[in-house]
Parts: C-alpha cells; sequence; structure tokens
C-alpha cells in the first residue's frame, strides 16, 4: 500500500506496511504450535528457547522450555495482524491501550544473540528501580518492601512509613518478585 509520491518524487510506504517485530500472547503452552503454524504461513518468528532438566518418577531428561512462557515473537506488517490473530493459540497481540506495539529490533537482536550462544541462560524476572517487591526466600520471606537497585545484588528497602525512616539491606535478585501494580 503505497502513498502519493513525496515533493522529491520518492514513494513513502504506509507505516502498517513495514515488517516489524511484535509479542503475541499465546495460549498456556501453546508456544511452540504458534511458532510452527507461523512458520508454516512463512512469518519470520523467533521462540528463544531454554534446556532445563525434567524429573519423573522414572527417568530425567533434558526439556526445552521457552525463555519467555505465554510468549512468542513474529515479524510483520501490521495491516497482516488478522491472518496472525487467526492462528490456533494465539490469544492477543501485546500493546498498549488495545493498541499492538512493535518490539525494537535491538531488544530482539540481544535475545537472538543470547540464543545462538552456548551460554547458560534462564529467565529472570524484570525488575525495576522503586518497584514494591517481596522476598521468596531465605530469612525475610514474606517481607515486602521497595526495590532499590538492581545489580548483582538488589537492595531493598524496608519502611516504616509513619515515621518516615527505613532500612536497607542487600539481597540476591531471584530472592524477590514484583507485587502490587503493573
Amino acid at each position: 500500500m503505497m502513498s502519493a509520491p513525496a515533493s522529491e518524487g520518492l514513494e513513502v510506504c504506509d507505516p502498517r506496511c513495514v515488517p516489524l517485530w511484535y509479542v503475541l500472547r499465546t495460549r498456556s503452552r501453546h508456544e511452540k504450535t504458534v511458532r510452527d503454524q507461523l512458520v508454516g504461513r512463512e512469518v519470520e518468528t523467533f521462540l528463544p528457547i531454554v534446556e532445563r532438566w525434567s524429573r519423573w518418577k522414572d527417568r530425567r531428561k533434558k526439556v526445552a522450555f521457552p525463555l519467555f512462557p505465554g510468549y512468542c515473537f513474529a515479524r510483520f506488517p501490521l495491516v497482516e495482524r488478522l491472518r496472525i490473530l487467526n492462528v490456533v493459540g494465539v490469544a492477543d497481540l501485546v500493546g498498549t491501550s488495545g493498541r499492538p506495539e512493535p518490539v525494537p529490533d535491538l531488544e530482539i537482536e540481544a535475545i537472538q544473540r543470547l540464543a545462538r550462544t552456548t551460554l547458560q541462560y534462564d529467565p529472570h524476572p524484570f525488575l525495576v528501580e522503586g518497584m514494591d517487591v517481596e522476598v521468596v526466600r531465605g530469612p525475610l520471606a514474606g517481607v515486602r518492601g521497595k526495590l532499590l537497585r538492581k545489580d548483582r545484588v538488589t537492595r531493598l528497602v524496608l519502611a516504616v512509613t509513619l515515621i518516615r525512616q527505613a532500612a536497607v539491606v542487600e539481597i540476591h535478585p531471584a530472592d524477590v518478585v514484583h507485587v502490587g501494580g503493573p
């Protein structure tokens, strides 16, 4: 879909016609099904996988799990969104205010690069400074506070609001989870 020629004689493409990376929210445990169907429809996809050992009563086996459960990435022009939404297992396109939002190429490229390495990697909660968090392991399990900083060590601020005083403790990032709003 091309618009009228620009003043310099160049044609400008409608932004909805440019293939961009979007995040598809999938039904539970449908990530690989969605990826395979999209590949069959000749849509560029990316489903980062992490291998983990699973144990059953009688055996252990390495199993591939999605790095981001419930999500699959696809690169397509937005004008084709109905074709994508009709894929079995696709729940929605992720975005804000009901509008799909593209993922920056640099973010996708960084995860693709990681996936191509032999480095060990695992999912990790997305933590932001100032976020309300709860400790899930260790002697402070169940305690809530604010995330002061995320680095190799996370600082957790425990506040007594009434007297406007606080204490800070260092804690491993894997030991806290986000609580509250978005």
